[in-house]
């Protein structure tokens, strides 16, 4: 599905910045817990992460609630945020671009905030009757997706009898009391379980992503089968793609300072991919002081915006460029239509994707010849397969790296905190009946 190339984040390539052969073979072998970690979980079944790509036996659920509401509706709103929103919204990249999705299928939206102003747009602007609901909260009790419910189910009573209320919604959550659960049971909505043993961001291969995936068009089966590629890496050698791009990462902010993760893929159907990863890498990291900070940026735009601090800024930051085949593809640039304009010689005749195929190429080569430390994700296609491989390729390289900084993947401990400040200064604010 993808190849890695990692000599650009060696000595041999970009000199002082980069890895000594010897370094890099160092932490290739504290890749051992992480791997341990993940073939036990596969072998015992501890882990459901590391199986989900080989199951099946959840796809008819998803696909006859997928059809349930592509024959309902003309617009579905996934309610949710983090984990519960950032990979569906990344897997739906891929049948919209923006215009809304080909064929009949539904138009997405993801709100994954909670800014009045935008509840107040999205109800002005819709068919309420036409309007379908998947409220997405793994504990049942997440105080930003069930206020977001609730709202929607205010708006929807303005025109729906309460009875009705229940056939606009899907809910997918823990099996076990919450009040998100017994929301469902009150209006009579369909709920479908989320995996006790998925986390939020780890969720995306589960129906959390693959729901709303499969009511776009897409194929749950082939996200998966592309995800299952790398599992079968990870199964058979110790120098697998997941366990070297951990190395790089956890050597180069170990020996040589980098602090930030710059994941720049080129294609847009790929950018929301760049804000799930920051996600995932940022929440699993990001503890007892260790990690580094993950970056989105997306070519070209970043070309002419960031890219002058990249090459001429502080040395502090490895750039994981996601390259995909687009030579040859697009209209021609015909430069005749700009009339006597002088100086365009270099693009009549070209595709637009030769022009952006040239700027990825060229962007991961000058970063190289800088003295940055890039490597470079070539993806043989961007479809369900490829996006599953990569998603599976970072929640492997995720995991392995936790073991190799001797933390876990899996909790996160800091953001408490906040939850329970802001549940004491709601409860100081008189309600406003």
């Amino acid at each position: 599905m993808y190849k890695q190339n990692i000599d650009g984040c060696m000595a041999a390539s970009i000199g002082p910045a980069g890895l000594a052969t010897a370094t890099f073979d160092a932490w290739m072998k504290r890749a051992a817990p992480g791997l341990d970690q993940l073939r036990r979980g596969h072998r015992d079944g501890s882990l459901p992460l590391v199986l989900l790509p080989e199951r099946r036996d959840d796809i008819p659920m998803i696909e006859d609630r997928a059809s349930y509401h592509r024959e309902r509706a003309d617009t579905v709103v996934v309610l949710g945020t983090g984990g519960s929103s950032l990979g569906g919204q990344a897997l739906y990249a891929l049948a919209d671009s923006g215009f809304g999705p080909s064929g009949d299928s539904p138009k997405l939206v993801f709100l994954d905030n909670i800014d009045p102003h935008t509840f107040d747009h999205l109800f002005r602007s819709l068919d309420l009757s036409r309007t379908d609901f998947i409220a997405i909260s793994k504990s049942g009790g997440t105080a930003e997706t069930l206020t977001q419910a609730l709202v929607c189910i205010e708006a929807l009573l303005e025109g729906e009898d309460e009875s009705k209320i229940g056939d606009h919604f899907t809910i997918i959550t823990e099996p076990k009391p919450s009040p998100m659960s017994a929301l469902a049971q009150h209006y009579g909505m369909t709920v479908l379980p989320h995996d006790p043993e998925v986390g939020g961001r780890y969720s995306a291969l589960s129906l959390v992503g693959l729901l709303p995936a499969a009511i776009a068009g897409l194929d749950p089966v082939n996200i998966r089968a592309g995800a299952e590629t790398v599992i079968a890496d990870l199964l058979t050698g110790d120098d697998c793609p997941a366990a070297i791009g951990a190395a790089v990462q956890c050597a180069l902010g170990k020996v040589k300072g980098v602090k930030a993760s710059v994941l720049m893929p080129y294609s847009d159907r790929l950018a929301m991919l760049g804000q799930w990863y920051c996600q995932l890498w940022a929440e699993s990291l990001g503890k007892q002081g260790q990690g580094t900070l993950p970056v989105r940026a997306v070519g070209t735009v970043d070309q002419h915006s960031q890219l002058q601090l990249y090459l001429d800024g502080p040395r502090d930051k490895l750039f994981s460029i996601i390259q995909t085949p687009v030579a040859g593809t697009g209209r021609l640039v015909r430069t005749a239509l700009a009339g006597k304009a002088e100086g365009l010689a270099y693009l009549d005749g070209r595709s637009m994707g030769d022009l952006m195929d040239v700027m990825q190429r060229a962007t991961a080569e000058t970063l190289i010849a800088t003295g940055c430390p890039t490597r470079v994700l070539t993806l043989d296609r961007v479809d369900e397969a490829g996006v599953g491989a990569l998603m599976m390729h970072f929640f492997a390289e995720t995991i392995i790296a936790a073991g190799m900084l001797g933390i876990d993947p899996f909790d996160q401990p800091a953001v408490e905190q906040g939850k329970v400040l802001a549940r004491q200064h709601l409860s100081q604010i008189a309600p406003r009946h």
